[in-house]
Formats: C-alpha cells, sequence, structure tokens
C-alpha cells in the first residue's frame, strides 16, 4: 500500500516523501509532513502549500478522502483500491508481502561453543537470527545463515580433560586433581560413560587420548546443539569450522603485517587496533606462539569477506561488545569496508515458574537449558516471547504465562483469532472461494480499519526489518488480532446481509496472521 501510495504523490511531488501511519485511522491511513520541507522553497507557510497539495489529490482515485490538517496532509485509502488489493492477498497468499531485494547478505548468529548444551541465552539470539532471516527471505533479500564453529582453542582441550578426568573418577577410581576450570553437569558423566562404551575403559588411561575425547565430544555436543535448534525450526546454510579456517592463519597474518596492522612487543604479537578506534591494542599471538580467539575471529571475518557479501550481520551475546571495535579494526586493516559489519547485540533472559526463578540443570552444570524450556511451553511460546522486546533490552518472562487459554496468552490470543475466522467460514458452509470477488464497498468507518490493519503487514515487514525491530511484527500480530476479537463481538456475521464482505475482510485479517505467525516460525491454529 505504502509503495502505491507513494507512487500516486511523486506524480505531484517529485522530492522524497516521508509517510507516517496516525495513530488514530479514523484521522486517514496515511499522513505526509512533506509541506514543511516544501516550505522554504515555496516560500509559502506548510498550512498554505498542504491545503493547495490536498485539492489536487482529492482527484486520484486511490483516495477517497485528502485532508490537509495543521501543515500536514492525511490520506483515506478508497474502497475500490482496499478490494482490488485484498482480493489480489487472498488470492496470491504466497507472494502476499513479498519483496524483490537486490541485496546478498550474510548471517551469522548463534555460534555457541560446542562444548555443551544450548542454555537459554543462547536461545535468545537464536529466535532472533532465524526469524530476521526468515523475514529477509521473505522480502526477497539473498540471505545466507552461517554457524561459526569454535572447535579450536583451550575450551574444545578443556571438554576433553573434564570427560578424561571424570572417566578416571568414575571408573578407575582415581583422585583426580581438578583444575581451577572445566566443564561440569550430568551431561560430562553421559560423555565419559559413551566414551567409555565406544573406546573402552583404557581411553582414560593415557593423557593422550584427552585430544581424541576432544573432538568426538565436540561432533556429540554440535549435533545436540542441532537438535536442539531444529526442535525450534531452527537450521543453517552453512555450519564453518574455526578449527579448519587456521589452515589460513599465516596468510592472513602474513597480509596484516604487509598492511602494518601488527607489530611484535614483549614476545607477544600485537593488533594495532587502538589506530581504528579500539580503546587498546590486542594481543593476537601469545608469546608461546599460540593465536588467541581474536586471531580466530580475522580470520573468519576475512574468510568472510572474501565471498563478497554486501552485508554482513552478525548477532552476538551482550557480553562481546568490546570485541566490535577490534573485530571492525581488523576487518579494516585487511582492505575491507568494516561498515559493512553490523553487530546485532541480544542481552540476557531472566526466567520465571510461578513468580519464582527457573530451576537450573543439573545436566547443563546450574544453566537453564533452552530444551527444558522448550519442553515446557513449547517452541511457540519460546519464539514469540523472545520477538517481544528489541534484543539489547533485558528479558524477563514467567513461563507459567504461557500456559494460560486467555488473553493474557498472546500466543493463544493470536491464535483463537485467527481460528475464530476458521469457525466463521465453517458455520457459513462457506469458502474463500465463493467469497473472493465479492465486492468491498460502502465501507463502514470499523470495517474499512480492520482491512487496512489487516493489509499493513508488507510495511510492518519492512519497518522490522530495516530496523532489526523484529519487536514490531508481535506487537503488529497482538494488534490485528484485537482488530479480529473486537470486530467479531460487535458484528453478526453468519447470515447478516453483509456475510460474504465480512468474511472476506476476515478472511484478509486470518491471512495477514498466518503469514506473520509462520515468518516468526508458528503455524497458526485453525481450531483452539
Amino acid at each position: 500500500m505504502k509503495k502505491k501510495v507513494l507512487s500516486v504523490l511523486k506524480k505531484h511531488i517529485d522530492k522524497d516523501i516521508v509517510l507516517e501511519k496516525p495513530k488514530d485511522l479514523n484521522f486517514g491511513h496515511f499522513s505526509t509532513p512533506i509541506s514543511f520541507s516544501l516550505a522554504k522553497e515555496y516560500r509559502k507557510s506548510p498550512i498554505l502549500i498542504a491545503n493547495e497539495l490536498s485539492k489536487t489529490l482529492q482527484n486520484e482515485s486511490i483516495f477517497c478522502g485528502v485532508d490537509a490538517i495543521k501543515g500536514y496532509i492525511n490520506f483515506t485509502l478508497s474502497d475500490d483500491f482496499l478490494d482490488e488489493y485484498t482480493t489480489w492477498a487472498l488470492k496470491n497468499e504466497t507472494n502476499f508481502a513479498k519483496d524483490d531485494k537486490n541485496e546478498k547478505i550474510l548471517l551469522e548468529y548463534v555460534s555457541a561453543n560446542p562444548t555443551g548444551p544450548l542454555h537459554i541465552g543462547h536461545a535468545r539470539g537464536a529466535v532472533l537470527g532465524d526469524t530476521l532471516y526468515r523475514i529477509a527471505k521473505h522480502l526477497g533479500y539473498k540471505i545466507t545463515s552461517e554457524y561459526y564453529v569454535n572447535d579450536a582453542g583451550s575450551q574444545i582441550e578443556m571438554l576433553g580433560v573434564s570427560i578424561f578426568l571424570n572417566g578416571q573418577n568414575n571408573f578407575l577410581n582415581i583422585a583426580v586433581e581438578w583444575p581451577k576450570e572445566y566443564y561440569k553437569g550430568d551431561y560430562i558423566n553421559d560423555l565419559a560413560f559413551e566414551a567409555k562404551e565406544k573406546f573402552g575403559i583404557e581411553i582414560f588411561k593415557d593423557k593422550k587420548n584427552i585430544s581424541k575425547l576432544s573432538y568426538w565430544a565436540k561432533d556429540k555436543m554440535l549435533n545436540l546443539i542441532k537438535s536442539n535448534l531444529k526442535e525450534c525450526g531452527i537450521e543453517f546454510d552453512n555450519f564453518v569450522s574455526e578449527k579448519k579456517l587456521y589452515d589460513k592463519w599465516d596468510e592472513v597474518f602474513d597480509k596484516l603485517k604487509a598492511n602494518q596492522a601488527v607489530y611484535e612487543k614483549d614476545g607477544k604479537w600485537w593488533l594495532d587496533s587502538e589506530k581504528y578506534g579500539d580503546e587498546k591494542n590486542r594481543v593476537i599471538i601469545r608469546d608461546d606462539g599460540r593465536p588467541t580467539y581474536l586471531a580466530g575471529d580475522i580470520i573468519y571475518h576475512n574468510d568472510k569477506f572474501e565471498r563478497e557479501y554486501d552485508k554482513y550481520i552478525n548477532i552476538w551475546g551482550a557480553d562481546h561488545h568490546g570485541y566490535i571495535a577490534r573485530v571492525k579494526a581488523a576487518i579494516k586493516f585487511l582492505g575491507y569496508d568494516e561498515n559493512k559489519l553490523e553487530v546485532i547485540l541480544s542481552q540476557m533472559v531472566s526466567l520465571l515458574k510461578g513468580g519464582e526463578p527457573y530451576k537450573m540443570s543439573k545436566r547443563a552444570g546450574n544453566f537453564i537449558l533452552m530444551s527444558d524450556v522448550v519442553n515446557d511451553i513449547g517452541s511457540d511460546a519460546l519464539r514469540f516471547i523472545f520477538l517481544t522486546k528489541k534484543s539489547d533490552t533485558h528479558l524477563e518472562f514467567d513461563v507459567d504465562m504461557f500456559k494460560a487459554n486467555d488473553s493474557s496468552n498472546p500466543i493463544y490470543y493470536i491464535n483463537y483469532a485467527h481460528a475464530r475466522v476458521h469457525q466463521l467460514f465453517e458455520k457459513s458452509g462457506k469458502s474463500e472461494k465463493d467469497i473472493i470477488n465479492t465486492k468491498l464497498l460502502n465501507l463502514e468507518s470499523d470495517e474499512k480499519n480492520i482491512l487496512f490493519y489487516s493489509l499493513l503487514l508488507p510495511e510492518i515487514l519492512e519497518d522490522a526489518f530495516s530496523q532489526r525491530a523484529l519487536q514490531k511484527l508481535t506487537e503488529y500480530l497482538k494488534n490485528l488480532a484485537s482488530f479480529v476479537h473486537k470486530f467479531y463481538n460487535e458484528h453478526r456475521v453468519v447470515g447478516s446481509e453483509k456475510e460474504d464482505i465480512y468474511l472476506k475482510i476476515f478472511a484478509t485479517a486470518a491471512l495477514s496472521i498466518r503469514t506473520g505467525l509462520k515468518l516468526i516460525g508458528i503455524t497458526a491454529k485453525n481450531k483452539m
């Protein structure tokens, strides 16, 4: 709708035009403050310009009302236009709210260390990333999703050590000396038992076997992570191994040296990241010759930029905020445009159950497991709640809220609206095909408002994606469900003179609910 309105306005105003949506639809469907930006050029007051433009625009068939109010111009769309758009949408469900963007994007998210099951903090970034991916695909972006597997470095070695010592302690009755840091939780016990079954008890008798245990367990954990994600409908196009990328380390390091990005001091190699906005320079090679965690990030981002995408989006935990400047500095040193990298930070989640802190999992070693919460409230509720606030804000919720069969549970409330529409069609004995060509004429304001709001989904998706504000979609779906319930309660549909008109309006609302939920990763329910 917005594109059509802009194309009509462009015939009369050859300027960049901002379109806004009035909070109260009774004032109009769209509004523009263009008169204020034209005032200086035309040497007239915005009020006078708005009055003159509104008279001209009233002749456009797309509008049934054009009003100038205090310098603003408000537009109300005509019944003919709304009917034409509605009919097209219902006949072209798979293409509804789609676009054809021509931007190539690489989206990296989750990338949790494959050293244990996914916890609830990982889940927020996972849902955010997958929904961003789904919406981008729908809008026509050429987007690739990627999981960076941290399968090199100390954390993988620590996984092997933890399993090795656990096996010595439990199966060889050796009083082991535990290191200060190691992985705990019942899943380590399970891995040790599985290792004994697979390799025999001999695996725990020689420290040389730690490396073997490390990479065997890493694969087991990565498969578990993939399984946890799949339970929520999340899958990736690519998995990239950090370990394999290290084959390119010498090449990338030589590139950094050639670009005067690194220097040697105190037996270490440092990235001169302070030169490009970092608060201090960073070590990338330790004094024992081992690359640091940052070195892995540098190799990975060099690999990313070699693949020539238009945009690179990373979703990181909020605790990685300090990494942004150093990674962007490295990208610039490597000769790429660091502004092509966008980092979205995902804040932590606080979970309650019945008003009390959610019970942590012994299996995970005192973390709240993503799989536990999914088993408790289902993946639909988990996905929805994680999208109700912008990712950089703290999120707290009580899982019991999602067990209520009333309006306090947004998933129930939205699904019930969709199911009500399905029920109306069943009661009427009609299908969408029976009403799809019904003309929507002489619409009352409440009829026009619910129809207009139902057709707003393309604009909502565009805003949600471009602003990385996916809460706009969940908020829209709740509001649209409210429109449906209110209209349902105020109008007799089946058997009324306007039955077919009402069914067509409801079918359009259901289409947007169904499409919006699908992009969140939820299948709308036809029966409750």
